[in-house]
């Protein structure tokens, strides 16, 4: 499995053994190292959230090592935050990788990615390295990440310095980026920016253009965006949105060892077990979690948190 496009098929494909309310361990869990960002995406659940703190390290010691001797396999350093404002990240990598994960991965929004901190998590083990690349121009970008418009440049910049750092030293890390397919003139803006940036990945996606937990406003979908329910996958695989992926196939841990139930956490709604009080496999069929998973195997999630998400029109 040597491509992020398999990897991704393989997680958001829900097999039998994955259709029921009490489940297996995922093969995959995203965990967030970091509650802070320094873009300001309207859509993102970023903004809604309190707690910009940092996680805990011994509690990430402990629930890497809970989650590998449960049999998780692929472990992503991020979430919600943006996981290079977190100075230990290296020291994260090499901790997952010496304990024995596999498959060590990242996405990030790429404005903070120096030709150090690329050495640093390359050199620590990282298997794969996503730059999430959404933006047609500085336009675009300015009004979406509210960051001043010359970081656009500086991002396409850090995705060629990153490709250039890996091949001189040799590390292993594969380099990918995805996009979001826009509609329309967008679009073609969209493809147009990600030329500039292809010679310098091993592999390039796109994506649907989420609902984002229903999050996306007005001034997202007037430069583009057009929520599809749910998260779907990427584009060439896409998924049904009932039921959801995410709910059956993988993990996601908040900053503040919650285990919550949405790729796109917004809110209280999609907890299903505190970790700091019970244990990984605990949370992952607590009852809460098999509740919510008959309801997206009926395909009713009426009442339930992602009813305005997997349901938007």
């Amino acid at each position: 499995m040597d491509t992020i496009s398999k990897r991704i098929d393989a997680v958001t494909e829900i097999q039998p053994e994955y259709m029921a309310a009490v489940l297996p361990v995922p093969k995959s869990v995203k965990i967030e190292l970091t509650g802070r960002c320094n873009f300001a995406c309207g859509f993102c659940a970023h903004h809604l959230r309190e707690d910009k703190r940092d996680m805990d390290w011994n509690f990430f010691k402990n629930i890497t090592t809970e989650m590998y001797n449960y049999g998780v396999k692929e472990l992503g350093l991020f979430y919600i935050g943006e996981s290079l404002l977190c100075d230990w990240l290296p020291e994260a990598i090499k901790y997952a990788k010496d304990l024995g994960y596999p498959y060590v991965f990242l996405t990030t929004n790429g404005s903070l990615m120096t030709e150090k901190k690329a050495d640093a998590i390359m050199s620590a083990g990282l298997n794969s390295l996503k730059f999430s690349y959404n933006n047609a121009d500085m336009w675009q970008f300015r009004h979406v990440t509210g960051m001043a418009p010359s970081m656009f440049t500086k991002i396409q910049d850090n995705i060629k310095s990153t490709f250039h750092i890996r091949n001189k030293w040799g590390y292993k890390t594969k380099i990918y980026a995805s996009s979001i397919l826009y509609d329309g003139a967008q679009q073609n803006k969209m493809v147009s920016a990600v030329h500039e940036i292809l010679p310098f990945v091993d592999e390039h996606y796109w994506l649907p253009l989420y609902s984002f937990g229903s999050q996306a406003t007005e001034k997202e979908k007037q430069m583009g965006y057009k929520p599809t329910p749910g998260n779907q996958g990427r584009i060439g695989a896409l998924r049904p949105s009932l039921p959801c992926w995410a709910v059956f196939k993988e993990g996601h841990i908040t900053v503040n060892g919650l285990l919550s139930a949405c790729c796109f956490d917004i809110g209280e709604g999609w907890t299903m077990g505190d970790l700091k009080k019970r244990s990984f496999i605990e949370a992952w069929n607590s009852f809460k979690f098999q509740k919510l998973r008959k309801a997206h195997l009926n395909k009713d999630i009426t009442g339930t948190a992602c009813e305005n998400c997997a349901t938007i029109s």
